[in-house]
């Protein structure tokens, strides 16, 4: 069975879209851009530069300045504009009560991730918390998730990374790693699909029954 168990933070532990949007609105105020939060949710799970760059046309130094002034709010407080979805810690539970490892791998960054874990008394279930650097230096899916598995010290082939995003699914892939696709975050199965997922969870239980069919 796989016997370590990869993360993404938002959308697949927390529904972070509140403070990860209202974040961008007032990175945006800044350039006289006013965006509807319908329009906002590109950016909850791929890495803010890249999000700005496509979504509004920002040149790399631009949207590094852009990320400036979202971690102003974010910081601020909006980080915690977040909640954890219902059944994710029975979820956490259940797999560590079966001896699984599990740790987080996100393009939000580690400082951030750790602070917004411990927030919601969820780092205990965790021996490791992966996420991007500040600077830029670590900041895809594919980089974050290489670094937590040597970090671990993980053969990717006994390994699974269960997200709700593309980012997700392709890094696994890359890497040489199952993947589990969850539906109820903020990816639809057909981006999921399509970036090569084959396997689906509706519910974070559900993740324990896919898991537990695997052995």
């Amino acid at each position: 069975m796989n016997h370590t168990i990869f993360f993404d933070l938002d959308g697949t532990l927390t529904d972070s879209a509140p403070g990860i949007i209202h974040s961008v609105q007032y990175a945006l105020k800044k350039y006289g851009i006013e965006a509807e939060e319908n329009d906002l949710h590109s950016f909850i799970g791929p890495p803010l530069v890249h999000s700005f760059q496509e979504r509004f046309g920002f040149d790399h130094d631009k949207a590094l300045e852009a990320v400036t002034y979202y971690r102003e709010y974010f910081t601020a407080g909006g980080m915690f504009e977040n909640s954890v979805y219902p059944g994710v810690e029975e979820m956490l539970q259940k797999l560590k009560e079966d001896g699984l490892v599990l740790a987080v791998a996100t393009s939000k960054p580690e400082l951030f991730s750790k602070q917004i874990l411990e927030h919601f008394a969820l780092t205990r279930y965790f021996d490791f918390i992966g996420g991007a650097a500040m600077d830029e230096s670590r900041a895809t899916k594919v980089e974050v998730l290489s670094y937590a598995l040597q970090e671990l010290q993980v053969d990717p082939a006994k390994a699974v990374m269960i997200g709700d995003r593309e980012n997700d699914i392709e890094a696994a892939s890359l890497l040489g790693t199952e993947s589990i696709g969850v539906l109820y975050g903020y990816g639809s199965q057909e981006e999921l699909a399509n970036a090569g997922a084959k396997v689906f969870a509706d519910t974070p239980m559900d993740i324990c029954r896919i898991i537990s069919g695997w052995e």
